[in-house]
């Protein structure tokens, strides 16, 4: 009795886990998702919001964008996202930090000008007030 007592309490313990780790998942998620929203409609106001002021944007080419670069470009059209998709591979989440791995596939319309991309992509989040924002970013060509 002893142990099948012992037993439930240990499944109810890893439920408890795993539970309460799905539901930070499920915010970073949705943290991704709205980031390229955002980024897809060049809201400014969205995209300072969802952004930690020490973002450090690094992208497949080599160039790295501080907050302000990276809000910039967005909102100008030097970087003109049409349509993004991702596929998330992984999400690690330690405390108040948050590292997301996926591919992305997008299409592009910089300075005018249509293109297609192709990237594997390492997010990092950092939890701030209760909120997801984005305070690191690589990209690599798939």
């Amino acid at each position: 009795m002893k142990i099948f007592i012992l037993c439930i309490l240990w499944i109810a313990i890893v439920n408890i886990n795993v539970t309460a780790q799905s539901k930070q998942e499920l915010k970073v998620k949705a943290a991704v998702s709205n980031l390229y929203q955002a980024m897809i409609d060049a809201n400014e106001t969205v995209l300072n919001q969802l952004t930690h002021a020490k973002l450090s944007y690094g992208h497949s080419g080599g160039a790295v964008d501080d907050k302000k670069i990276f809000v910039e470009k967005i909102v100008s059209g030097k970087s003109d996202f049409v349509k993004i998709d991702n596929e998330i591979e992984s999400i690690a989440i330690d405390k108040n930090i948050a590292l997301v791995r996926h591919k992305l596939a997008a299409t592009t319309n910089d300075n005018g000008k249509p293109g297609e991309v192709n990237l594997k992509i390492l997010l990092i989040f950092k939890k701030k007030n209760g909120k997801w924002l984005l305070i690191g970013r690589q990209a690599v060509k798939a």
